[in-house]
């Protein structure tokens, strides 16, 4: 169910699972039966799900884990201090990942949410 995840976990899946892409609108039909399992300690916001497999079908990723959905982050200075990155194992989505490439803007993925620009 969507509404029991993180608002932060909810919106970024939202954004980064936007485009037509087949892969993505698989992905997508998995959000309402994801839970967080557990959160990175260091409070960026990673998030690690649990999702019944046997209530969707798996995206078209293949057997291995991937990285099924990406963005890169912008600051409204024009920054880019990460990125956030959807990983799927077997098909299913299995963690939503905050990347920082700077020490001295911090990233979670409550600023994941103001600072995206999804990768062409």
């Amino acid at each position: 169910m969507t509404e029991s995840l993180p608002s932060d976990v909810a919106d970024v899946l939202a954004a980064i699972l936007d485009s037509d892409d087949p892969v993505h609108a698989a992905l997508r039909r998995q959000v309402p039966h994801l839970r967080v399992r557990a959160r990175c300690t260091c409070e960026c916001g990673t998030a690690y799900f649990e999702l019944d497999t046997s209530e969707v079908e798996p995206a078209p990723t293949g057997p291995s884990t991937v990285v099924a959905a990406e963005a890169q982050l912008v600051t409204e200075a024009g920054e880019c201090p990460g990125e956030v990155l959807a990983f799927t194992e077997g098909g299913y989505l299995s963690w939503l990942e905050v990347c920082s490439w700077s020490d001295g803007i911090e990233v979670t993925l409550a600023s994941a949410r103001r600072w995206l620009q999804p990768r062409s």
